[in-house]
């Protein structure tokens, strides 16, 4: 048994950082995260500098790492045709398209409300597709937003436009972090059953305490991509009080526990850990870096 672990601290794990990252600091973190056995990266977005800082130095870090990493499948997220535009330049051959099923949301969000998004976002799927990307498509606040809550008949119906578009993934992503393991399972097993073909990927964060949990319960109803970040970074910057994301280093804990193979080496993607903290001069919420930073050399953190 295998699963993939989708990285996703260099986007969504700073998106909401003050402190700037420079390029020569991304392409370390890309070092070490290939060096610890991640195969799947998304580098970061393509949005205007002037609306995340953080993500200005995007375009030149994706070529630099297609490049240098060509083993890697190196990704990013798009919302919308000067995005696409731009992640066409760099030469990816794989990117994340989003909206958000939550008018709200996708109005903080974007500006539009959320039938306008989707509408616009499968135009861009089908013209990325002719482009020659595949293209995952995700769904936002697939489990609802704060107090709100969304029909599975409509997270269902956007996932299906998706994919009739071109998409080859579809993403259901607990923004929020509101989600709990009984609400997975069963949105899992509803997409599922309705377009079977389309690899299915889950984004949770840990806002309630229940991310590594979902991610068990996604597993149990047939996932195998997961999107994490080093440390538990992340967090949406137009959801309050919005946590980070499952912490990498604790779903390999959790996988390799169970017996399911990552690919992934635990000490040397803390080694990552170590390194954004150093770089942050805070402490992150995963546990499994503190866990092992208190073991005697050598000791097996899963026995």
């Amino acid at each position: 048994m295998q699963v993939v672990l989708e990285e996703e601290s260099l986007r969504d794990g700073l998106q909401g950082e003050d402190r700037l990252f420079s390029l020569g600091e991304k392409l370390e973190i890309v070092r070490l995260l290939v060096k610890s056995g991640i195969r799947r990266l998304q580098v970061g977005s393509f949005v205007h500098h002037r609306t995340v800082p953080q993500m200005a130095n995007t375009d030149t870090l994706a070529a630099l790492v297609r490049r240098q990493f060509p083993d890697l499948l190196c990704t990013g997220l798009v919302l919308n045709e000067k995005g696409l535009e731009r992640a066409v330049r760099c030469g990816l051959r794989h990117i994340s398209m989003s909206v958000s099923v939550v008018d709200s949301h996708s109005r903080r969000n974007i500006g539009r409300s959320a039938g306008d998004a989707l509408e616009t976002m499968t135009g861009l799927i089908t013209t990325a597709i002719k482009a020659g990307i595949r293209v995952r498509a995700g769904v936002q606040c697939a489990f609802g937003s704060g107090a709100e809550e969304i029909p599975e008949t409509e997270v269902l119906a956007a996932a299906q436009w998706m994919a009739a578009a071109g998409a080859s993934e579809i993403n259901l992503a607990d923004t929020t972090g509101r989600a709990h393991p009984h609400q997975v399972k069963r949105l899992v097993a509803v997409v599922r059953a309705a377009i079977p073909d389309v690899v299915l990927s889950l984004h949770l964060h840990d806002t309630r305490g229940l991310g590594l949990m979902n991610i068990a319960a996604g597993y149990e109803a047939g996932v195998r991509l997961f999107d994490v970040a080093a440390g538990g970074l992340g967090g949406c910057p137009f959801v309050p009080g919005a946590a980070g994301n499952v912490a990498s280093e604790d779903a390999v804990n959790y996988f390799h526990g169970m017996g399911v193979e990552t690919g992934i080496d635990l000490a040397a993607l803390c080694r990552v850990v170590d390194y954004y903290e150093t770089l942050l001069e805070r402490k992150l919420p995963g546990k499994m870096n503190r866990v092992l930073h208190s073991l005697p050399a050598g000791k097996n953190p899963v026995a």
